[in-house]
């Protein structure tokens, strides 16, 4: 397809910014970091090209600059059972595990604002899954991959940058997370039947919440195709996310917690793609072939959902909308005290994206926002902290949920225990 014009639906992407476009910053991030300057330095406000070996990071937490509260009722945790979950996704949720099994040694920028050192999570601090987890008052989430350090106390995370829904796509697609899992129970079962200690028993298990975030990738991968093909393949993706829930449901699992796919097509990696016109683009500024693709993969999903909440009458599936949640942050920029939110902030070309497809974030000449400043994408493809925290803070109302709960309320209920 062509990104521009009004019949872009038909058309196709040259083959060279295809390649780059199907490849997610994960992988750019493995092909670049070796170029990477040894430390990265912000001064002043707006953009410069780091350079020197000092970063300046400001002693306030990214997440506290807006005020955003996730932190749930606050004050000391009430007593509940202790959480457990397990979580399969892409970069979205990747809190190390690519950088682990790819021997990455990611430095600075990276992890700046909150942590102040790199995590091996795709983003300058934390996640909406971190965000999640603290919430919930819980450490976060370990990568199943990580070899040194790993607490698995609380769960695990299977995602993988770069991973997609559908087998083949990617080294650590949905199936081989899913096949990750089903190793760590045996072999958890296992050892506690020889009587040694596992981090999570069978009763760990059984009430652990499941979560799923997942499906990015393969929208990516697919734009290139005229877009009746790219609307074809989309059943196809869910099918995937959909057999991977009935397959956990029937080794135990009851509590589902689900996120649907963002808004494409505001990505300033998308935006930068060259395109005839920019007739293809709403009135934020965003793409609507990539939004429209994102918006019926979220329609199938959550009707995916629906049926098996018909069928699996004992389990718990909630989807989440994070489609309106994430283009809320462009549409409503201005409350969110945002001035470009279609502009990366780690990237190279400045306004109006900040984004080349081969000086990405983290190459050699990377471009670089203020510590301080707030904005929407981190890399052109992955949230920012200061963005992550907004859409942690609606995702854990639970206005955006269905059937309408919070998290909280779901790791603390007791149905379907006995799964």
């Amino acid at each position: 397809m062509t990104t521009g014009g009004g019949n872009g639906k038909g058309g196709s992407l040259r083959l060279q910014h295809y390649l780059v476009m199907a490849g997610v910053a994960a992988a750019v991030l493995v092909a670049c970091v070796r170029y990477m300057p040894p430390a990265a330095a912000a001064a002043g406000y707006g953009f410069s090209v780091p350079a020197g070996a000092g970063l300046a990071l400001s002693e306030r937490r990214a997440a506290r600059v807006g005020a955003v509260d996730v932190s749930g009722a606050g004050g000391a945790p009430p007593e509940k059972p202790s959480v457990v979950i397990f979580n399969f996704g892409d970069s979205n949720s990747d809190t190390g595990g690519m950088a682990a099994v790819n021997g990455m040694n990611i430095e600075l920028p990276q992890g700046r604002t909150f942590f102040r050192r790199p995590t091996g999570r795709i983003t300058d601090g934390r996640l909406v899954i971190d965000f999640i987890c603290e919430s919930l008052h819980t450490p976060y989430l370990s990568p199943y991959l990580k070899s040194l350090g790993a607490d698995f106390s609380n769960g695990v995370n299977f995602a993988i940058g770069g991973s997609t829904a559908t087998p083949g796509g990617s080294p650590f697609s949905l199936d081989v997370q899913y096949h990750q899992f089903l190793y760590f129970r045996a072999r958890s079962l296992e050892l506690m039947n020889l009587g040694q200690k596992v981090p999570i028993d069978r009763d760990g298990f059984r009430r652990a919440v499941y979560t799923i975030d997942i499906g990015q990738n393969d929208l990516s991968a697919s734009m290139h195709l005229p877009y009746d093909q790219v609307l074809a393949r989309i059943p196809g993706i869910v099918a995937q996310i959909k057999y991977t829930i009935e397959s956990l449901y029937s080794h135990g699992a009851r509590k589902f917690w689900i996120h649907g796919t963002g808004a494409l097509g505001c990505l300033p990696q998308k935006l930068a793609i060259p395109r005839d016109d920019d007739s293809d683009l709403d009135a934020h500024g965003c793409l609507n072939n990539y939004n429209d693709a994102a918006r019926r993969f979220n329609a199938l999903l959550a009707e995916a959902c629906n049926q098996l909440r018909q069928r699996m009458v004992d389990a718990t599936l909630v989807f989440v909308d994070m489609f309106t949640i994430k283009y809320d942050l462009v549409a409503n920029h201005t409350a969110h005290g945002i001035e470009k939110p279609l502009m990366a902030c780690c990237g190279h070309g400045g306004p109006p994206y900040n984004y080349n497809h081969f000086k990405a974030c983290m190459s050699a000449e990377m471009q670089l926002c203020d510590v301080d400043a707030r904005f929407i994408s981190w890399d052109g493809v992955h949230l920012t902290e200061a963005a992550n925290a907004i859409v942690a803070a609606k995702v854990l109302t639970g206005d955006y949920s269905t059937p309408r709960m919070t998290i909280a309320s779901l790791v603390n209920s007791t149905q379907a225990n006995d799964g």
